[in-house]
């Protein structure tokens, strides 16, 4: 193939499947900003390794490990980094809207727990509420099929609870 067909092939599958992009960019950063870069970062190391992909997996599979692995070592680098949320941080989650009906406020507080999990287990659920099978995410993450239905069940479980604190 050559390297202008490679690279339309890479950008018509990347546009297909530009929802991972946003969820994972969403799922780690909390500005704008940042999705943006991440987004940017996750396309740059996705061409890179383009000529390695071998087709053993989905293109979806195969571009979720990557964007993932991308947005954790960037949040790793970020905590080493990490500095408390300034004002404009702080204007940007004040204008948030409150969340008009109750499938809303659900949906928000799933988004602040999956938020607030460490960065695998962050992965775990995205690839979970995305209808990834077991073996599929113990794959991409480079954990046991058995782990991953564990952690699964405990971050449930955590929710759970979670929920009912809330309720009562």
């Amino acid at each position: 193939m050559s390297s202008d067909a490679a690279q339309r092939a890479f950008i018509d599958r990347i546009d297909r499947h530009r929802g991972i992009l946003f969820k994972v960019a969403a799922a780690y950063c909390l500005n704008l900003s940042d999705r943006e870069d991440l987004i940017q970062e996750t396309v740059a190391q996705l061409w890179r390794a383009y000529r390695a992909f071998d087709g053993r997996s989905s293109f979806s599979t195969w571009m979720y490990r990557i964007a993932l692995n991308v947005a954790i070592g960037s949040l790793r680098k970020e905590t080493r980094n990490r500095r408390t949320v300034g004002p404009a941080e702080m204007a940007f989650l004040e204008q948030i809207p409150e969340p008009q009906s109750e499938e809303d406020e659900r949906l928000s507080l799933l988004r602040t727990l999956i938020a607030n999990l460490p960065p695998l287990d962050r992965a775990l659920m995205l690839l979970y509420l995305d209808d990834y099978a077991y073996a599929e995410i113990a794959a991409m993450l480079g954990i046991s099929e058995s782990n991953v239905g564990t952690k699964i069940a405990r971050i449930k479980e955590r929710f759970r609870r979670h929920a009912q604190l809330i309720v009562t």
